[in-house]
């Protein structure tokens, strides 16, 4: 049941919103810092290897802040978190620049290295960089991937975000949480987008005992009225729309023509400047989007990232979805094996700690919950999360609060 990586990287990439993002962070040294960022709790004794592998920057994308990140999470962990089963993590880090053999070359960097575990963020080639570290039995962290391989694996991969969250199971539980009993979903129309509504989403929706209609859009039509005069009459509770800005646009302005009265949901793909302008707030306000995190509010999880990001780092974008998954990756990592012996502190040890950790707050997220047991969605064992963050847009189609939706407790 994955969501294939182009649909993944066509609907949910950047999904971090677009709130400001410039409150100010207090001082390392002041009570609000230590309240944050907890007290001194130095790492002692040797240190061990963590890898952590970036795409970097190359011609078709810039991730290098993944790089800051990770030694700024990796100095607060050591300094106030007590590091790793009490020992300092030493971070072997490598960028794959966007390449498939460079990824490889990653991978079996950090196999001779003999690191503990490896974190990314979210990698163009996952599988690359995966497979000789899967071959030599090294646990893997991973933000956001959708390679099936990967999410099926049952053994030392783990996954922390629902990848069908955003594009299926959030207008799922947005019907289940307002009993609304049937979803339309407006997509434009291209294989890779329309399938998951096809294949992947049905069989979700009828065990919820939700109707899902799909309305398929071609990408260059313009004028959306009639599809939308139809869904204003046929018992649709929420309507999704999935597709660029421009499509989406065209979307929210025909349903907003006809006078379309139930709940409205989207991607954050769907939002900027041009659809802020060109549609009504009033028919913004309040429609629901999908979010990996809760950037720019004062939520806790937010501000602790926002902590560590300027007083152990530099040139971080607290505004950055890709700045804010790597904290998420290392920092979930730390919490993952929370009481571990210094002598369980290798791959075995690693892995099988991880699986028995509790339920927890995800780093980062904004109160969505990891368990990395393989019970979150055991058709993909990778998974450690169940569900994923929402927010309600105000009448200047800008994100207000976030909340998770779609949660429920992964059982033992």
């Amino acid at each position: 049941m994955a969501v294939p990586l182009a649909v993944v990287a066509l609907l949910t990439a950047a999904c971090g919103g677009d709130g400001d993002s410039d409150a100010p962070t207090p001082a390392a040294s002041s009570p609000a810092a230590v309240d944050l960022l907890g007290s001194a709790n130095p790492a002692r004794g040797e240190p061990v290897k963590i890898g952590m592998i970036s795409d970097g920057k190359y011609p078709a994308s810039d991730t290098s802040v993944e790089g800051r990140v990770a030694d700024a999470t990796a100095k607060w962990i050591n300094e106030r978190r007590g590091g790793l089963g009490g020992r300092p993590i030493q971070l072997v880090k490598c960028e794959s620049l966007g390449d498939p053999s460079k990824s490889t070359d990653c991978g079996n960097r950090m196999v001779e290295e003999d690191v503990a575990a490896v974190v990314f963020g979210g990698p163009a080639f996952p599988e690359a960089a995966w497979q000789p570290l899967h071959d030599a039995d090294i646990p893997t962290f991973f933000y956001g991937v959708s390679a099936e391989k990967l999410l099926g694996d049952p053994e030392n991969t783990f996954v922390l975000g629902d990848p069908i969250f955003a594009v299926v199971g959030m207008p799922l539980g947005l019907a289940q949480e307002n009993k609304a009993k049937k979803v339309t979903a407006m997509v434009i129309n291209i294989p890779a987008a329309v399938g998951i509504y096809e294949n992947q989403a049905p069989p979700l929706y009828d065990a919820a005992g939700i109707e899902l209609q799909l309305v398929a859009i071609p990408p260059d039509q313009a004028d959306m009225t009639p599809q939308a005069q139809r869904i204003a009459t046929d018992g649709t509770g929420v309507v999704f729309v999935v597709g660029g800005e421009t499509f989406c646009t065209a979307a929210f302005n025909a349903l907003n023509s006809v006078g379309y009265s139930g709940l409205t949901a989207s991607i954050t793909q769907c939002l900027g400047d041009a659809t802020r302008t060109a549609v009504p707030g009033s028919f913004l306000k309040d429609m629901t989007i999908g979010a990996q995190a809760p950037l720019g509010t004062d939520d806790p999880s937010y501000k602790l990232f926002s902590a560590v990001a300027t007083t152990y780092g530099k040139d971080i974008d607290l505004g950055s979805g890709v700045a804010i998954g790597m904290f998420t990756s290392m920092a979930s990592l730390r919490e993952a094996v929370e009481g571990i012996s210094p002598s369980d502190l290798t791959p075995t040890g690693i892995t099988a700690a991880v699986k028995k950790m509790p339920e927890k707050d995800l780093p980062g997220a904004g109160g969505v919950q990891f368990r990395c047991n393989g019970k979150a969605n055991p058709k993909l064992p990778a998974v450690c999360v169940r569900g994923g963050l929402t927010t309600l847009l105000d009448g200047k189609g800008m994100p207000t609060t976030y909340k998770p939706l779609g949660q429920s407790p992964i059982e033992d």
